[in-house]
């Protein structure tokens, strides 16, 4: 069985390389500026061929690099992890005046959080790259999935992704309310620290 991601692979190491320096650029630049980071730190991938096969297969897709590429639109996923809630839509704005990129999808968790309690900003990126694309394109497009939360957010985001593939867990409805009311608190706190960041300011 061949790669999923067909010759595409190293293309996608290279936007995702790409992507990662210019974010690292703009936390440079922020850090010369004011001495504020921008943001803290940041991870990337490019999701394991298993995972992306797996997402096919439940999303009913044929396991093609149309699918993967194309249809889906995550195989490269960046996570931004920020200190306060003004970083995150500065990171945003900054995304926003890349050249050869496009949102082409934006979805603010933090102003409108997930029945759950789960917050975060995702976007969805086009990026323009001189190699073909799988659709024969030249210049070719390819897709980022950034995420972009407090340390907060994140923290608990990582639990609860945790806790909810636990198997045969008593209380469930208790333990979705608890995390609920946990990452209300989580929020409250965030708006709390840009209070006290901004009274500093």
């Amino acid at each position: 069985m061949g790669s999923i991601y067909g010759e595409y692979k190293t293309t996608l190491e290279h936007i995702k390389n790409e992507i990662v320096e210019k974010l690292l650029a703009y936390q440079d630049s922020m850090t010369s500026e004011d001495g504020e980071k921008g943001f803290e730190h940041i991870s990337a991938r490019v999701k394991s061929e298993e995972s992306m096969r797996d997402k096919c297969i439940r999303k009913e897709l044929p396991e093609t690099p149309e699918s993967a590429l194309f249809v889906l639109k995550d195989a490269i996923g960046i996570r931004v992890v920020c200190s306060f809630l003004d970083d995150i839509y500065g990171v945003v704005e900054y995304i926003r005046s890349l050249v050869n990129c496009e949102i082409i999808d934006e979805k603010d968790y933090i102003k409108h959080a997930k029945p759950n309690g789960y917050r975060s900003y995702h976007l969805i990126l086009a990026v323009k790259t001189e190699r073909r694309d799988v659709k024969g394109n030249v210049p070719g497009t390819f897709f980022v999935e950034i995420q972009i939360r407090t340390i907060a957010m994140d923290t608990w985001a990582a639990l609860e992704h945790k806790l909810k593939y636990k198997k045969d867990i008593p209380n469930q409805e208790l333990l979705v309310a608890e995390l609920k009311r946990v990452a209300d608190e989580l929020a409250s706190c965030d708006l709390s620290m840009q209070t006290i960041r901004d009274i500093i300011s």
